[in-house]
């Protein structure tokens, strides 16, 4: 057995180790930053503790209880924040393994400041790129600035939200090719491969069977990763 992924995940998929953040925001509650995913539906496997995720889509704002055992999924253009009532963690899978990395993942800042790309990018900054050892300071005042948008965006209904997805979308407008060549490597590479298998039993002919492989890594490749909504410990989706 190989100490280390030779292929993708199941379908692309990426899959984190999750220590909500337990210091409190700007709002007084308690956890990470809210955020969207422009094309991702992300999951949750909550493994320890107690919480919630608050999310707000076209259908209003709602509050989805978290404790061990519970699954959650949302899709993309959902607002999103993890909020911690006590030692909250989660196993996280997201779609498109290594889109979040790329600018997925947008941020609720202000108005002004989705704007202006250049003034998002020095919002949204950590020191070292948020790698384990960072100064946790950074994460908690850019989760306290976008705590300031979601309420905005919580307070001003349909239309709010709308000009939120819409700035979103104008912001990460130029990540948009690389972004796809990222989905044909990986799940759309995934789904193609699946077809092709269907269409080889289909014909009877067995042959990706005998070419099968079994993977495996000992633990996360980095532990503590300053994330949106708390420590990360990452696992890789490719050798």
């Amino acid at each position: 057995m190989s100490d280390r992924f030779a292929a993708p995940l199941p379908g692309g998929i990426g899959v984190s180790r999750l220590r909500v953040y337990d210091t409190v925001a700007s709002d007084g509650l308690v956890g990470g930053t809210p955020h969207v995913h422009l094309c991702c539906t992300e999951g949750y496997v909550v493994t320890d503790g107690e919480g919630t995720v608050q999310t707000l889509t076209t259908a209003g704002f709602r509050e989805t209880p978290l404790r061990p055992g519970v699954v959650v999924w949302f899709e993309p253009g959902t607002v999103h924040r993890l909020v911690n009532a006590g030692g909250l963690s989660i196993v996280v899978l997201m779609q498109n393994s290594g889109l979040p990395e790329a600018g997925d993942a947008v941020l609720t800042f202000p108005p002004e400041v989705l704007a202006d790309p250049a003034a998002y990018a020095a919002a949204a900054a950590l020191p070292d790129g948020g790698a384990p050892g960072a100064d946790v300071h950074a994460a908690y005042r850019r989760r306290d600035l976008a705590v300031s948008g979601f309420q905005a965006l919580r307070a001003g209904g349909p239309s709010a939200l709308a000009d939120f997805h819409a700035a979103a979308i104008a912001l990460r407008q130029p990540l948009l090719a690389r972004w796809r060549q990222r989905w044909e490597a990986g799940a759309g590479r995934a789904a193609a491969d699946t077809a092709a298998q269907l269409d080889a039993l289909q014909r009877g002919d067995p042959g990706h069977l005998g070419d099968a492989g079994v993977y495996a890594v000992a633990g996360p490749v980095e532990r503590g990763r300053l994330g949106m909504c708390g420590l990360l410990d990452t696992y890789p989706a490719a050798g």
